[in-house]
């Protein structure tokens, strides 16, 4: 009876390792997102923003702490404006940012902080089963707004400051 109960409990122990080794998660992320133009200079998407082909985009990882630099993956948006980066490793204790770093469009390339950068949480461990991240867009700056932007802005129910 004894050496019957040992070997239920060994095989239950070797059943749980397997399930915890098959349910492990593999480092590896996909973040993904575009790169628009604010063509009203309002820094948000409008109806008559546009995304940026070919756009460079960075993501950068940094220790909480002391900031420094701990993993770097740079891409390319493809001609609809959409990229993708694969990053490796888990990254619970740092802050991941995806940049807009260079757009190839002269008359809206004006990199403003409020709209070139998002935060993106690459680990394992927040719940999420999917290894896919999805980034809020990122963009630039047009040099000067469109002439329908005063329509636009009306629509969305934009009243203009007073002086």
């Amino acid at each position: 009876m004894a050496k019957a109960f040992v070997a239920l409990i060994t095989s239950a122990l070797c059943l749980l390792a397997f399930a915890g080794f098959a349910n492990c998660q593999k480092d590896e992320f996909f973040v993904e997102g575009y790169v628009y133009c604010d063509t009203c200079r309002v820094l948000f998407e409008t109806r008559v923003s546009h995304k940026v082909p070919d756009a460079e985009v960075e993501l950068n990882c940094r220790g909480q702490d002391n900031h420094t630099v701990t993993y770097t993956v740079s891409g390319k948006a493809d001609k609809e404006g959409k990229y993708s980066l694969k990053v490796t490793g888990d990254h619970q204790d740092e802050i991941c940012d995806v940049t807009a770093v260079n757009s190839p469009d002269t008359d809206c390339n004006e990199s403003v902080s409020d709209i070139n950068k998002a935060r993106i949480s690459l680990t394992g461990n927040s719940g999420m089963e999917s290894t896919k991240r999805f980034a809020n867009p990122i963009g630039f700056r047009k040099k000067d707004s469109l002439a329908d932007c005063k329509k636009v802005l009306d629509e969305l129910g934009f009243v203009p400051l007073q002086n």
